[in-house]
């Protein structure tokens, strides 16, 4: 009797692990596979500072805006990277191509190499499932002599599919970096830049 007693036990245990099994964890990243890179190279190479982004989304996870006031912190469904290396490592990707250069931050350069920094503080990063990805950020470039401060708000439709929101915002970041990179451009060249 004592043995079948074991034998339940253990089995009621065993079904008990197997029901608290999770679900496999999925990683994403915000870094474009490619991006076609531009038609002429710039005379000058961009250090893209570390990105600030908001604690509510300053997690692992994926967190998922549901109505006005609620969220989701969605554990199985995680960023590759801290997100605001993630969006940082995006921005520098696509600046690069757009204009031909490379990022130099956190690498020594000579001191008189034609460098615009680039900074980006993201002040809304929401993800709906079945509805929006919207990026909202202050950013500023400054070259040698002329910077740019300007304040940009980028929506792409999402899908209904965790892949399809992280797909939304790399396109929002993409048209972030357009308008980052023709102040860049403006910028290296002595020019004070309208912020589009």
């Amino acid at each position: 009797m004592t043995t079948i007693l074991r034998l339940a036990g253990a089995a009621t245990l065993f079904a008990a692990l197997a029901a608290c099994s999770s679900a496999p964890t999925h990683f994403h990243t915000l870094v474009p596979r490619s991006v076609s890179p531009a038609g002429t190279a710039a005379p000058f190479v961009i250090d893209v500072q570390g990105v600030n982004v908001p604690p509510q989304v300053d997690q692992a996870a994926l967190v998922l805006r549901h109505g006005a006031s609620n969220i989701a912190v969605m554990d199985s469904e995680r960023w590759a990277s801290p997100l605001g290396d993630e969006i940082r490592s995006a921005l520098a990707a696509d600046l690069s191509a757009r204009l031909g250069t490379h990022d130099v931050h956190g690498l020594p350069r000579g001191k008189d190499a034609a460098v615009v920094r680039v900074q980006v503080d993201v002040r809304r990063f929401d993800s709906e499932l079945g509805g929006d990805a919207t990026l909202e950020a202050a950013w500023s470039v400054r070259g040698k002599d002329q910077s740019a401060n300007c304040s940009s708000q980028v929506v792409q439709p999402a899908g209904n599919s965790y892949d399809s929101i992280v797909d939304a915002h790399q396109r929002a970041l993409g048209q972030l970096s357009d308008r980052i990179a023709i102040a860049a451009r403006a910028v290296a060249a002595g020019q004070s830049p309208a912020c589009q």
